[in-house]
């Protein structure tokens, strides 16, 4: 359905899957719909913590942790309006967009054979499997580096033949941030990119005067 000829377009949010060592795009995920709300929690790093040293009491080991949480909804009603021109949807529902969301939580199978293959032959040492690097992308000014903690499926309505043509998706991220990744990884130069928006962000506020808070001056 398309808007007023001269309403903005509005950007969608997502999720891109990178690869951590060529920086090459693998896949994009865009939300059908943007969430309405976003859940940000940043967990403080102290050095000092509670009954520590009071001489590192503003000390910091490093950045916050920082979450996200968010809910999507998916609808396959607009495209079933069209099933000539949504072929797979008409024949599968939400299958293939819930599909490409939950492999980026699983391994490959191929990784899955090889690492069988492997147990098999008598490999006493096995490396984990290691999968692309998700970015969440929230506009051009916040592109995150992600891993994926929390992730839920309700499936709302289905068709007849009990495929799912809505359903809403629970999303929690944490932020990745240059404590998580090793020297030179990807997502800690994205990291850092982040980081400094914001400390540009902060430098155009405005800094209010001791007055505004009814006291002239610091004791």
């Amino acid at each position: 359905m398309s808007g007023f000829p001269g309403s903005p377009r509005i950007l969608k949010g997502g999720i891109v899957l990178i690869d951590p060592d060529s920086s090459a795009v693998l896949r994009v995920i865009a939300l059908q719909y943007n969430p309405d709300s976003l859940t940000r929690s940043l967990q403080v790093q102290p050095v000092g913590a509670d009954g520590g040293d009071r001489s590192e009491l503003l000390r910091l080991k490093g950045p916050p942790v920082e979450t996200l949480k968010l809910e999507a909804d998916i609808d396959a009603t607009d495209q079933l309006e069209s099933p000539d021109q949504n072929a797979g949807t008409a024949q599968s529902g939400l299958f293939a967009q819930l599909a490409a969301l939950e492999t980026m939580v699983y391994p490959t199978s191929a990784q899955l054979h090889a690492n069988d293959a492997l147990a098999r032959i008598g490999t006493l040492e096995i490396v984990p499997m290691e999968t692309p690097l998700a970015l969440f992308v929230w506009s051009a000014t916040r592109i995150l580096p992600v891993r994926i903690t929390e992730f839920s499926i309700t499936e709302e309505a289905f068709d007849t033949a009990l495929h799912p043509i809505r359903a809403k998706v629970s999303l929690g991220l944490r932020v990745l941030s240059v404590n998580d990744v090793p020297t030179g990884h990807k997502a800690a130069a994205l990291f850092m990119n982040y980081l400094q928006q914001k400390e540009r962000l902060a430098g155009t506020a405005a800094s209010q005067p001791l007055s505004a808070l009814g006291v002239v001056g610091v004791p």
